[in-house]
């Protein structure tokens, strides 16, 4: 059975003056977005870009922590950075995953073949498979 998540973002003014705030239909967050975020990095606001970024770390940590319990070398901890680059008139233009781990009884090279396997094949890198999407493993 499918499950549906959902948010709103509800915008006033031009693209570059003005402001939005995208809610979560759980309730969790309501967060404001806005153009000068997205491309100039202002803080105290979000982007589509951090949504997206978090989106794929929550998803590949789940994938690789599948991954890794059945591999019966469950995580002690997984720590996943995303960086994702917006280019203005270009779009996205690059996806770059980081994850530390701390993961008892498993040799470097497998661990690399579980987390490939997670960014590869997790819901979000899949949907996301048209931005070069890369992955470097801290130990």
């Amino acid at each position: 059975m499918a499950t549906t998540s959902a948010a709103t973002t509800t915008w006033t003014g031009t693209l570059i003056e003005g402001s939005g705030t995208t809610e979560f239909s759980s309730g969790v967050a309501t967060l404001p977005v806005s153009w000068a975020t997205r491309a100039e990095r202002q803080t105290g606001k979000t982007s589509p870009e951090e949504l997206l970024a978090a989106a794929h770390t929550s998803c590949f940590s789940m994938a690789l922590s599948s991954a890794l319990a059945k591999n019966d070398t469950p995580a002690t901890k997984l720590e996943t950075s995303a960086e994702v680059d917006f280019v203005p008139g270009q779009g996205i233009t690059e996806i770059r995953l980081t994850v530390s781990y701390d993961v008892a009884g498993i040799d470097a090279d497998k661990f690399a073949e579980l987390a490939n396997g997670a960014k590869e094949n997790c819901p979000v890198s899949k949907a996301l498979a048209a931005v070069p999407i890369t992955l470097t493993i801290n130990a």
